[in-house]
Parts: C-alpha cells; structure tokens; sequence
C-alpha cells in the first residue's frame, strides 16, 4: 500500500516543492486535485504534464492519481437538466482522465459534491439517473487510459447524490465497466454508514467495489485527530491484501496544512509497522 497526500493539503507551496515537502515526510505520492495546478486543469498541455510529473520524479514520489475532479473550471454537473452542462462536465471528466494516465496515475476520485446536485423542479431519481449516464459516458475511456474511476460516496450534508457505498455499488454495477468503481471515504463512511469502517472493507473490497481509501476523521480533520480509529480499518486492508493507495484527506488542517500532513503520515504509518510486526 502506497501513502499519499492529497496535494491541496500544502497547496500554497510551489508544485516542485509540494513534492518534496511530501517525499521529505516519508508519503510515497501526491493525489492531486487538478483545481490546485489551474483554473482550467482540463486543458493544461503536455509540457505542463511533463513538467509535473518530472518533480515528481525528481522528488521521489508518485502521482498516484487525482481527486476533486470538478471544482474548476466553474458551472459543471454531472446531473444537472440542461444537456449541453453534462456535456461539457463529461468533456472535462474524460482529459481528466487522460491527464492522469499522463501523470502517471492509477485512479481518479470523483467527489465533487457541488457538482451533483438535484436542481430546483427535479426528482432525486430523475438526478440520479444523470449522474449515472455521466459516469457511463467515460468508461470506455477510463478502460482504454488503464485508470479506475472511482464514485466517492459523499455525506448528505455534502450533496444529497450517492451517500453510502450501496448507493455506490448499485450505480458501479449498473455500468458493468470494471474501471468504474467505488472508494471509501472515511470521513463521510463514518457520518453515513451505519457499519464500522472495518466491516465496510469486509463487505465491499472482496466485491471489487472498493479501489481506493481515503483517511479521515468524521470531524473532517487528519487520521487520528478524532473519534475514529484506524488500526482496524487498516488491519482490515492488510487481512484482505488490499494493493490499492491510501491517501492523507484532512479538510480541517490542524495545526495547519505542513502540520496536518506531518502528524498523518507519522500515525498511518506508525499503525503500520504495528501491523506488520505482529
């Protein structure tokens, strides 16, 4: 299992030195939110790529994959009525994924909750179904690039669009393309699910719904900085020979954004030489 940070985490650091700050901490990779590269990261060019995959690379990490796919560039939505959005949004879904098999990716987490909403006149199925299309639309894609595009169950407080991974599972299923998939966000399993997080890796991962994991509180702040526990989620990983990325997701950083990414990587990784000493 690689380690990664989500990169809007030190976002205010230069890109080249984001890498180095997380390689210096011990983290195998950066998952990056494309909003934090441009204001229109679907149409960052080749030498753009290049250039960050390389401090990567000169950095000693990865690009393990991106996340917060839809944030930029604004009036994007994978539900919404009005059929020249979902198409654009489906336009920006599909370089994503091109750009991240360019950045040397593995996965692209699409939480995006601003741009999953019902609008005002709609039904939640009527929604859903859209969404559903959207996410059907860049298959193929995702298959050919050799990436796994993975539909992040998000809390209701969030958006009211797939909250639990069944939600999620039912939607991956439906599409029946096996680089459309699941993840499991702890903060919002911990706010909607009503099974413990370990239960969640024994019901879904052997399903092949789970492809990545994200490590947060429920109170939106790093891996232990709250009320959850994660020595059982990650001895269920490893029980299960989970193969996948863990990444680091705080939204509160505490202290702040360099601290918050230094206290993670020393408590996931610490949980895991336990682990591995047993």
């Amino acid at each position: 299992m690689r380690i990664a940070l989500c990169n809007e985490v030190i976002a205010p650091m230069p890109f080249p030195k984001q890498c180095e700050y997380a390689a210096k901490l011990g983290y195998d990779g950066l998952e990056i939110a494309p909003y934090t590269l441009s204001d229109e990261p679907h149409r960052l060019g080749a030498a753009q790529l290049a250039a960050a995959r390389a401090a990567a690379a000169d950095a000693g990490i990865a690009v393990t994959g991106l996340h917060w796919l839809l944030l930029k560039p604004s009036g994007l939505s994978i539900s919404s009525k009005d059929e020249n959005i979902r198409k654009k949004t489906v336009d920006v879904m599909l370089a994503l994924i091109d750009q991240c098999a360019e950045l040397g990716g593995r996965y692209l987490v699409h939480g995006s909750p601003q741009q999953r909403r019902i609008e005002s006149g709609d039904t939640h199925a009527a929604a859903m179904a859209r969404a559903q299309e959207s996410f059907a639309a860049i298959a193929e894609r995702a298959q050919k690039a050799g990436v796994i595009y993975c539909i992040e169950p998000l809390s209701s407080d969030q958006t009211p669009l797939i909250n639990t991974l069944e939600e999620a599972a039912a939607m991956v299923t439906a599409i029946g393309n096996r680089s459309v998939r699941s993840m499991l966000d702890c903060s919002s399993a911990g706010r909607m699910e009503t099974a413990p997080l370990p239960a969640l890796v024994d019901t879904w991962l052997p399903k092949g719904m789970i492809a990545h994991v994200q490590v947060n509180d429920r109170n939106r702040r790093g891996p232990g900085q709250g009320e959850q526990r994660f020595a059982p989620l990650l001895a269920a990983l490893v029980r299960h020979g989970y193969a996948g990325d863990i990444a680091v997701e705080p939204f509160d950083y505490v202290p702040d954004g360099p601290g918050a990414a230094a206290r993670a990587i020393g408590y996931i990784k610490g949980i895991l030489e336990a682990l591995q000493e047993r």
